[in-house]
Parts: C-alpha cells; structure tokens; sequence
C-alpha cells in the first residue's frame, strides 16, 4: 500500500531561482513541480529518457500481443495453427529483442 503524503515543507526561494527551477523541470519534460521537486531532493537527479526506442518497442509489443491472441482464438475455434502465423510473431520478437539490446546498450552507456 503506498503510503499517504500528509507532511508539509515550506521552502523559500528567490524568483530566478523559481525561475531556474521551472526550466529545468520543463526540460526534463515533468510537469508536476512536487515530483520534481521531491525527486530531486530524494535522489539528486532525475533523468528523461526519451528513448524512440522505446516508443518502437512497445508499439511492437501491442502488436505482438493482439498477434498472440488472434491466432490463440483461431486456434481454438479451428484446431489449427498455421506457420504463417508463429513466423510471423517469431519475426515480430526478434525485433522486439534487437531493439532491447540497442536499449541496454544506450542505458549502458549513462
């Protein structure tokens, strides 16, 4: 269970520090200035991953998956499963591990 944030921290800043603030967390694409704030404070960093990727990877994966279950419905309507069909998603996972390699291999590099 996620615990309740009930606590209060009041902290002062000058307006360029706002400022500064603000533009960072835009940057990193956060809009919610609490969770930036408490992420930093917390860990000292956040980072924005805006990996296409990672984007390509999941797209591939919603595929994959209603792939999977076209042909687990087929299959049970019919009895049968066509080579098209596990050719087909086998080429789909490769892909899929293709690209999660180039993404262990960009994180690697952090």
């Amino acid at each position: 269970m996620r615990e309740k944030r009930d606590e209060i921290l009041i902290l002062r800043i000058t307006k360029t520090e706002k400022n500064r603030i603000y533009e960072k967390m835009y940057g990193m694409g956060i809009r919610s200035l609490s969770a930036y704030i408490r992420k930093m404070a917390l860990d000292g960093y956040c980072l924005n991953l805006d990996l296409p990727q990672l984007r390509r990877m999941s797209y591939l994966l919603q595929n994959c998956s209603n792939n999977l279950n076209q042909v687990a419905k087929r299959v049970n309507e019919s009895n049968q499963l066509y080579a098209a069909d596990i050719e087909d998603l086998r080429h789909r996972l490769d892909e899929l591990i293709g690209i999660g390699k180039q993404i262990l291999s960009k994180l690697s590099e952090l």
